[in-house]
């Protein structure tokens, strides 16, 4: 991803207002890609219009898998596990729902109740599918002065959405998987786009077992991100973005990992740039992680300053602010402009989220105009 030496770069973590018509998915694409850089952009990518949820986004591109029995026993996953502990009425009453699935959002609920089960040798099946997600990305952008990126998803996340019943190992499981997806993260920058990792279970997945210690857990993480490297090799840093969150949901994250706890884990990534949610009431404050823990040469970081779990659009001066507090810590040049987690599928609808992004642009243009000028 190219670096910037006069203002901080602005981008976002993936999901665009979905256009109202979509039958036509390149026109679709040009359309969101368009508007992503009208409103002051500068790495777009397709607003994943082609990726519904986690559950069909695996269905769609590896082999091996298949819907589990409706009367199949498998072991309960509760992606809020230790907040429910603490909040079992909230949950109980439905709470924590991701996004508030408004009109033209995708279900993701009841698609993640989905259950996958992995029944025999792992193998990526989706070579037209990201070809036509590249072909598209190409296209639309042809005659704009952006760049571009794809998302697809780590290994680790993947794991935490599929029953393995035919590994005999988590190791062998994971690095099955990461032989899999390779081919789509090598398919996206050999096309000369730039890959982003989505791995929100990277932190979040400490919310999924809550009876483990917190070095249990760094060696947990630390396994997932061995498989993610695994499935990056050969592929140029600099193309390669991470993103990590601690999930979308709507509920109290009282229990989240706190970010000095895997910060050191995230950073043995091997990306460029590093996008980690900072806009959120729960981990706003961890900006002082950075001021112990130093990022590593020619690494940037794409804090979250702007945020999904609010519809209210904020204000370009705190926007600034937000900005020039990590380019005091990091680097002016080493900051790029991001969001918390999708922004498009998430707030009331379209108009709220691409006020969102012209906020963040205008932020990022005061920012500069402020970090510049000394």
């Amino acid at each position: 991803m190219r670096r910037s030496t006069n203002r901080i770069l602005v981008s976002h973590a993936g999901t665009a207002p979905r256009p109202a018509d979509q039958t036509d998915l390149p026109s679709a694409v040009k359309e969101v890609v368009r508007k992503q850089a009208e409103v002051g952009i500068d790495i777009v990518n397709d607003g994943e219009l082609s990726k519904s949820n986690f559950t069909n986004y695996v269905r769609d591109r590896l082999g091996g898998i298949a819907p589990a029995a409706q009367d199949a026993q498998l072991p309960p996953r509760n992606i809020n596990a230790r907040d429910l502990r603490e909040f079992p009425q909230f949950f109980a009453t439905g709470g924590g729902g991701f996004g508030r699935n408004r009109p033209g959002t995708p279900g993701i609920p009841s698609a993640f109740l989905q259950r996958m089960v992995v029944t025999g040798p792992i193998t990526y099946v989706g070579q037209a599918t990201v070809a036509t997600d590249v072909a598209n990305m190409r296209s639309a952008l042809d005659g704009l002065d952006v760049e571009g990126f794809l998302p697809a998803v780590a290994p680790g996340t993947v794991e935490h959405w599929l029953y393995n019943q035919h590994y005999s190992s988590d190791q062998d499981f994971l690095f099955a998987l990461a032989d899999a997806m390779h081919y789509e993260y090598k398919a996206i920058t050999d096309a000369g786009l730039n890959l982003q990792i989505d791995d929100p279970d990277l932190p979040d997945g400490w919310q999924m077992f809550p009876d483990m210690s917190v070095a249990d857990y760094q060696a947990y993480a630390t396994l997932r991100v061995e498989a993610l490297n695994h499935a990056l090799r050969g592929i140029p840093e600099e193309q390669i973005r991470l993103h990590v969150c601690w999930g979308s949901g709507l509920g109290p994250h009282k229990n989240d990992i706190d970010l000095p706890d895997i910060i050191d884990v995230i950073l043995q990534v091997k990306a460029q740039v590093y996008s980690i949610e900072a806009a959120n009431p729960r981990h706003q404050h961890e900006w002082r992680v950075f001021e112990d823990v130093k990022l590593p040469e020619g690494k940037s970081l794409m804090p979250g300053v702007i945020g999904h779990a609010t519809d209210i659009v904020e204000h370009p001066r705190m926007i600034a602010d937000r900005l020039i507090q990590y380019a005091n810590l990091v680097g002016k040049e080493n900051v790029v402009a991001g969001t918390d987690c999708g922004v498009g599928s998430r707030v009331w609808n379209g108009e709220i989220a691409w006020a969102k992004f012209a906020a963040m642009a205008e932020g990022a243009r005061i920012a500069s105009a402020e970090l510049w000028r000394r």
